[in-house]
């Protein structure tokens, strides 16, 4: 009896002193890989518009492998950086903010603002798109595409983008519990199973119809549809695109590895070496946080443009391929 009581007070606080996305996606794991089991059995043979297949073992494999060991790694980050950065944030809030059901409806959408922000970010700063890129690596989109994170969201600092909630008074645990529904709730809009839904739904909320086109490398999908639970903020901010032709998943620059390792640190490794090349300080250190596609010139230190047809672009020109 006392060794069940021990391994109830071990397991509570580990609960109270780890992310809630984290033990969240634990115990949603059995329903995460149960939809992925019927999605697979239901579209293991099958194509897609253009004629690809659904489902690839090797790439289903590398999205597993990928979101696996970012549970692990991302739990001990929260535990040494994101836990102790929030509580010191919460100690300086502007106020306390006691939950109800309303006031979490008002944390839950001002948590998806949050997300518009960071996911916008995500793509339009190289430095978060490094973290970011591995994502939207696979050229297929199906469940097991929602599992491919990076290792290294929490190191590159995705955690900022939800600090305001917490200096405004809501308690971290709160702050993290809401961006865990919202991330839970998108691993359903992962899929081609599911068409597009009644308009009032699809005005409203990130819908599969929507994601897949945010997935996509069409120069009109490209860099759109940032929404984590609703659509309505990009709507708002002028980066919604509906899903009209047909989606032609992965980078523009795609990167053709199989290695879970060099997928998270690929576009790093861009990055340090085009800091690296020889110019002026400022232009070297601006590819820290110019967008993805940006390029300094050889000689004269100018910003080169090369987005061909979209209004903002999620893709690196060079470098982005190894055997």
């Amino acid at each position: 009896m006392l060794e069940v009581e021990a391994l109830r007070d071990t397991a509570l606080s580990w609960i109270a002193h780890t992310d809630p996305k984290d033990w969240l996606l634990v115990l949603l794991s059995p329903l995460f890989f149960l939809t992925v089991s019927i999605e697979w059995l239901r579209f293991r043979h099958a194509t897609d518009k253009k004629g690809k297949p659904i489902y690839n073992l090797r790439d289903s494999m590398d999205s597993m492998t990928l979101g696996g060991v970012y549970t692990f790694l991302d739990v001990l980050i929260v535990v040494a950086l994101v836990l102790p950065a929030m509580t010191w944030a919460y100690a300086h809030r502007l106020a306390t903010i006691e939950i109800t059901p309303w006031r979490f409806a008002a944390l839950y959408l001002g948590v998806e603002f949050c997300y518009y922000w960071f996911h916008r970010a995500s793509h339009r700063i190289r430095w978060f798109w490094c973290a970011h890129v591995v994502h939207h690596a696979s050229e297929f989109m199906n469940f097991t595409t929602a599992m491919r994170q990076s290792w290294l969201y929490s190191f590159a600092g995705n955690w900022l983008f939800y600090t305001p909630m917490v200096l405004l008074g809501f308690e971290p645990r709160w702050v993290l519990f809401a961006l865990s529904l919202n991330l839970g709730y998108q691993f359903f809009v992962h899929t081609q199973w599911i068409d597009k839904l009644p308009a009032p739904i699809e005005f409203i909320f990130n819908t599969p119809s929507h994601h897949r086109a945010h997935h996509g490398r069409n120069p009109r999908y490209v860099d759109r549809n940032y929404g984590g639970t609703l659509i309505i903020f990009d709507r708002l901010f002028g980066t919604f695109v509906p899903e009209t032709e047909t989606v032609d998943y992965g980078l523009v620059r795609q990167v053709h590895s199989h290695n879970p390792l060099w997928l998270t640190v690929h576009e790093w490794v861009d990055m340090i070496r085009d800091i690296m090349r020889p110019g002026p300080l400022t232009q070297r250190l601006k590819h820290l946080w110019a967008p993805p596609e940006w390029e300094r010139q050889e000689q004269g230190g100018q910003a080169r443009d090369n987005r061909a047809h979209a209004p903002e672009r999620s893709s690196r020109p060079h470098h982005a391929t190894r055997p």
